[in-house]
């Protein structure tokens, strides 16, 4: 009985914060100036990374700009700098605890208190689950889930003495249902999507009302990572592959407006409503993707 009680209490949450993000939505609320604050960014050497660090340099946000490819990260900063705003970049392998604790302590020496963190870098494997070498699983997990663990560990405890800061974890529409063949993609995201909530309810409960989180779930962004992803044709005009420019600046209205979660498009609340409510073990949730192909460092991986 007491299980079902806390199902039912998790439901409600968890409905009313889609509801609080729909509504907060279409009110379009006051946005914050972010002008000289320190934003940081994983992923930037990429195309979302870049895009969030062109649309945080816009709103006058200093940035640091992590990335495991130096020469993308470093062709990111050239086009931050047009702007007129600082930015600082760094070498680092977000699957390796070690390199992301050394590397924050280096930002904090050398730059200063991060009070924007950017959760958006992403891998995915690309193969089916039993042709997948343990290795790639593991560096899914590492980088899309574990990661936001030690970033979170690294620079929220500044965040705390201030009560000054803003936490965003990109997710993914895979981190609320899930599909086949991306078995390691969607877990990691179910995983980003449950600490991301865990870490809003404890903020709520230490009363730490100065430190926001946004969640953001957009559906498959065109950005080559789902590369071949076709959808079935009688929805292809109705959810097409979402832009990187569009997704990024519907997220950072979200960011800026203080928006606890945002799905992109709104149409993806729909789903996570019905699977929260009707859910289906052996149903697919996402039955209008036929297959998907992924770009891997060997090329192209037909699945589904």
């Amino acid at each position: 009985m007491i299980v079902l009680v806390d199902l039912l209490l998790m439901l409600i949450d968890l409905t009313g914060s889609i509801l609080s993000a729909i509504l907060q939505t279409f009110l379009r609320p006051r946005l914050k100036c972010i002008d000289g604050e320190l934003c940081l960014i994983t992923g930037a050497g990429g195309a979302l990374g870049r895009l969030f660090a062109l649309e945080f340099a816009k709103e006058g946000a200093h940035l640091v700009l992590w990335d495991c490819n130096a020469a993308a990260n470093e062709q990111t900063a050239r086009l931050v700098r047009e702007l007129g705003v600082r930015v600082h970049t760094y070498t680092v392998d977000l699957s390796k605890r070690r390199n992301i604790y050394e590397t924050a302590n280096r930002v904090r020496a050398e730059v200063g208190h991060v009070s924007i963190m950017v959760n958006n870098a992403g891998v995915v494997a690309g193969r089916r689950l039993l042709d997948c070498p343990d290795e790639l699983l593991e560096r899914t997990l590492l980088v899309n889930c574990h990661a936001l663990f030690w970033m979170t560990k690294a620079f929220l405890p500044r965040m705390k003495e201030q009560n000054h800061g803003h936490i965003v974890t990109v997710a993914s529409a895979l981190g609320l249902f899930s599909t086949a063949c991306v078995e390691d993609y969607c877990a990691s995201k179910f995983g980003a999507v449950g600490f991301h909530e865990s870490l809003t309810h404890e903020l709520i409960a230490e009363d730490l009302n100065g430190i926001k989180t946004t969640l953001v779930c957009p559906y498959i962004v065109d950005t080559g990572m789902f590369a071949g992803c076709e959808i079935r044709k009688e929805l292809r005009s109705i959810i097409p592959p979402l832009e990187p420019l569009y997704t990024v600046q519907q997220s950072m209205k979200a960011i800026l407006a203080e928006q606890q979660m945002i799905c992109i498009p709104r149409l993806m609340y729909i789903p996570f409503l019905a699977r929260a409510c009707f859910y289906q073990g052996d149903k697919c949730m996402l039955p209008f993707i036929k297959n998907i192909e992924m770009k891997t460092s060997n090329g192209h991986t037909k699945l589904c």
